[in-house]
Formats: structure tokens, sequence, C-alpha cells
């Protein structure tokens, strides 16, 4: 919902930029195999399919990451999703787009991206946590703790993922406003796979499924749950910096 130059009408299209690392197609035949397009754009064909969204994706290999000062201003939510390479991207393009998160632009950070400097820079904390990935998966079951959320709509009680990595409790993050999903897994772990958070006027969503030797972006539930999180977190009006500093007296009379 981007408002247009020309008009002071928002753009009813809400504007999704989806940011991939695009690092695992290129090194490994499996990855390549299961996402010949790459991640970003099985993503974004979910997405298409959601009424209301626009969506653009851009890759870490692209110039200043894709990211650049107008594709973060005119982008409303951003979906994130990093493994091998998050100390390659430049803190000028992290400022760029936290600054943005602050003013308002919704967030949603996928898998692996618990670590990217990113989400990492808005939660203040290590973001580490236990894993375990074996070589055909394990089950995962996804359970809904917040019925009613918008995240979760047309998300039964629970939906199962029959072939995923093991994230694993504790997970160093700030207390959650809302976890809306848990997960357990086939060795006995359980993790908070659902979060979200305000920070300035953004909101953040964390969700967790999405290893990259697994199909998990083919998955209906794993869309659904990321196009809801999408429309949650996107902005009520355009995003707008707030302003800060020094105020004389008497400035309000000149208004």
């Amino acid at each position: 919902m981007t408002v247009s130059a020309n008009s002071n009408d928002p753009d009813p299209l809400l504007q999704v930029t989806i940011w991939h690392e695009h690092r695992h197609e290129k090194k490994n035949p499996v990855v390549a195999q299961i996402y010949p397009r790459g991640m970003h754009e099985t993503l974004a064909h979910g997405l298409r399919q959601t009424p209301g969204l626009k969506i653009r994706t851009v890759t870490q290999d692209d110039p200043e990451h894709g990211l650049t000062q107008d594709v973060v201003d005119a982008t409303d939510v951003m979906v994130w999703w990093g493994h091998l390479a998050h100390d390659e991207v430049e803190d000028i393009v992290v400022e760029r787009v936290h600054a943005r998160v602050l003013a308002g632009m919704g967030l949603v950070v996928l898998h692996s991206g618990h670590f990217s400097k990113i989400f990492k820079r808005l939660m203040g904390t290590t973001c580490n946590l236990k894993w375990r990935v074996e070589p055909n998966g394990e089950r995962e079951t996804l359970w809904v703790t917040r019925p009613g959320h918008p995240i979760v709509r047309g998300i039964a009680d629970h939906f199962v993922i029959e072939r995923e990595e093991m994230y694993g409790e504790y997970f160093d993050i700030p207390e959650p406003e809302c976890t809306f999903l848990i997960s357990s897994f086939a060795g006995g772990e359980v993790f908070r796979s659902g979060c979200t958070w305000t920070r300035g006027a953004g909101k953040i969503v964390y969700f967790r499924p999405g290893h990259e030797t697994f199909p998990t972006y083919h998955d209906p539930n794993v869309l659904r749950v990321i196009a809801n999180a999408v429309r949650w977190a996107a902005p009520a009006w355009p995003a707008q910096a707030i302003s800060f500093g020094r105020r004389d007296a008497g400035w309000i009379n000149s208004q």
C-alpha cells in the first residue's frame, strides 16, 4: 500500500519484497532440483495466489543485495530467508531495512533467517537454538496455540511436515508478543515456531519451517501461513519515518 508519486491515494496492492540469499541452489544439486528457479521464486509463486499482493524478488548477489533505498522505501512487507552468508550482508543495507521496519514496514523472517543480521538487530539477543538435520529429515507437527489469530486463518488444529530439519528449545529470543505455533519433532524436541513482535511501528513475524534440502515451500499449509503473515504484518497506512530531536518552545503556534 505504498503511496504513488503522482497521487495521495495509496496503492491498494501490498508491495511485498522477498529477499533470498540464493546460494544453496547454486552449490547443491539436491536444492536445485527442489527449487529450480530458487526458493524465492517458489515462494513468490505461492504468494501470488493470494489476492492483493504485488510480489518482487531480490537476491543477495544483486547490487546492494537487491535492497536499494528505492526498493526498501517501496516495500510494505519484506520476507527474508538466509543461511550461508549472513555475514556478507552489508551493514548499510541492514541499517536501511532496520529503519524501514521502525517506520512501519512488516518483516517476515523464515527458518535460518533467525541468524540474520537484521533479525538479531531487531531482537537484541543471540537468536541461537538447538538443531539437527537427519538425511531424510524428520516429522514435524505444528500446533496452533492462538486459535483465531489472523496468521493461522485456514489452518486446522495442527498440520504435519513429514520431512524437515529439527529446531529445539531453548530459542534465545525476547519473549514474543504472541506465539501462534509450536512444533514437536520425532526426536522429542519442541520449538516456538511462529512468533510475533512489534518494533517501532513495524510488525515482525518469525516462522520456522524451510530447510533447503526438503520441499517445505511447496507445502500448501506453509504457504498459507506465510501469506497470512504477510497480510498481518502489513502497515495500517504507508510506513513513514518518525522525526526526533529538539523542538523549540512555541512551535505549535506556527502551525
